[in-house]
């Protein structure tokens, strides 16, 4: 009984934040969050332990598939300013055939002849429950941004497939345009299952794109994709072994503004409004005082309980972004900037995604799912494993030779770089590149410093919780010094 009240409660704060503001990730995340504390304090075990499952046996390399990389070739988007010099593909790969789980993907080619000498990335964010494609693709490091009429398409200069292919992946099914003909599907989603389709995903859609199967490849995330990034990393690293074959050519992650140490990343949060004046001297004392932040098995009252504070009317995400105060489209479409963050964004990008001809262009179904497309799943009512902790992962991941880079928008205040700076303290790593400046055009982009066992550090100066939607020129100057495993300019 108590755990359907737990399932219902999450399942009614996510249809709330959907469907009234089109929810953001950090707002599943939140809600994520204390649901863990509820059940830790109810004696409910499970979501918060480091999954055994993520241990898979091997998997099958290739499934039966329906469709082919030139039937998923987009000639273009409705409202698309014009020919481009990159090809793009939508489409489904199944991921389950009995379920009838299949997961939706976007891929748009590194831009101009030389793609065939960049590497592949494959970009994540995070909820749990949000999409790749609306937030990643449309708002953050794609191609294209939608314009203020929810019609029409505007370039985005600093896109990331400047630097490498680019795969944007709707995970879990449920999410986005990605769906599962078995409605059970929805509640039985967790971390282990999320990387276990991933995976699957991507070993299918390396037959459907063969020339990619010996490329460089990496993935990049956010929030709480600080989660799915890493223990999908682990399982292609544990399925290579097991096969004795590099089925997956990866080399190397990066995560922003990440959920990955829960205790330590809460702390920061809290820390992080006081350092910029957002909370009183006497509430960071109260907190500090009645939280426990030293164990997960603490019973005590969760911090959001016992703390007494208001932070306004302010973007959490971005404490000096400005607000949107109206979800009405615009017609004649305002002048776009990429430059320039507009904060109503979401309410563009759904009316753009939520149009019959974008979706047929995209050879998108929605027809499975009985809503319309939203940037947060609605159907997913609860979620399962979800460890307190991926440091031990991120570990592994170093000792297997992989390039770790953690990254921070540094005026995000829902995993502040506070938080990141707490969490990875946590690996006592010795230092090898001292704190220092980078530089992006004579101005300082952010600060790194890099650890023995190739983990970099590094903030992005100005940026909030979804770094290339803020500060695209220094975010796009970060990646191509990821991909190219150099060093950040100093």
């Amino acid at each position: 009984m108590m755990n359907n009240l737990i399932s219902f409660f999450l399942f009614l704060l996510l249809s709330i934040h959907v469907l009234t503001t089109d929810a953001r990730q950090s707002d599943t995340l939140t809600n994520l969050m204390k649901l863990k504390k509820k059940k830790m304090m109810m004696g409910t075990t499970g979501i918060s332990e480091l999954h055994e499952s993520r241990i898979m046996s091997p998997l099958k390399v290739l499934i039966s598939q329906m469709g082919s990389k030139e039937a998923d070739k987009i000639g273009k988007l409705p409202g698309q300013p014009g020919a481009v010099d990159f090809a793009q593909y939508g489409g489904y790969l199944t991921v389950d055939h009995k379920a009838g789980r299949a997961l939706f993907y976007y891929f748009v080619e590194a831009v101009g002849s030389n793609h065939s000498s960049k590497p592949l990335l494959l970009w994540l964010n995070g909820g749990p429950g949000c999409s790749s494609f609306g937030y990643g693709a449309m708002e953050e490091l794609g191609p294209f941004r939608v314009k203020s009429d929810g019609k029409t398409l505007f370039r985005n200069p600093f896109a990331w497939n400047n630097e490498a292919n680019v795969l944007f992946l709707e995970s879990p099914a449920g999410v986005g345009f990605s769906y599962s003909n078995t409605t059970s599907d929805y509640g039985l989603s967790s971390d282990s299952r999320t990387a276990k389709d991933a995976y699957v995903f991507l070993v299918n859609w390396l037959e459907r794109f063969p020339e990619y199967k010996r490329r460089e490849f990496y993935i990049a995330g956010e929030s709480y994709a600080g989660h799915y990034v890493p223990q999908l990393a682990h399982a292609i690293i544990q399925q290579n072994e097991l096969a004795n074959n590099t089925i997956i050519n990866l080399k190397g992650i990066a995560i922003g503004n990440a959920l990955i140490n829960d205790l330590t990343d809460e702390l920061g949060m809290y820390d992080f409004f006081w350092s910029h004046a957002l909370m009183s001297d006497e509430n960071i004392d109260r907190i500090h005082k009645n939280c426990d932040f030293s164990s997960t098995n603490s019973t005590s009252k969760p911090c959001y309980e016992v703390s007494d504070y208001d932070l306004g009317s302010l973007d959490i995400y971005n404490i000096y972004a400005p607000l949107c105060f109206s979800s009405s489209l615009t017609t004649p479409p305002k002048k776009p900037s990429v430059m320039n963050y507009d904060p109503c964004s979401d309410y563009y990008v759904s009316a753009y995604l939520n149009r019959p001809e974008v979706q047929e262009a995209l050879h998108a179904n929605v027809t499975k799912l009985d809503h319309r497309w939203s940037g947060c799943s609605i159907v997913i009512p609860e979620w399962g494993d979800s460890p307190d902790t991926v440091l031990p992962i991120l570990e592994e991941l170093m000792a297997k030779g992989l390039r770790v880079w953690v990254y921070s928008g540094d005026v995000d205040g829902r995993l502040p770089v506070t938080s990141t700076r707490y969490s990875l303290n946590k690996l006592k790593l010795p230092v090898k590149t001292p704190w220092q400046a980078w530089y992006v055009n004579q101005e300082v982009g952010g600060y790194s410093a890099v650890y023995k066992g190739d983990l970099t550090l590094a903030t992005v100066r100005g940026a909030g919780h979804e770094v290339p939607s803020y500060q695209p020129i220094r975010a796009l100057a970060m990646i191509k010094f990821f991909l190219a495993g150099k060093p950040l300019p100093s």
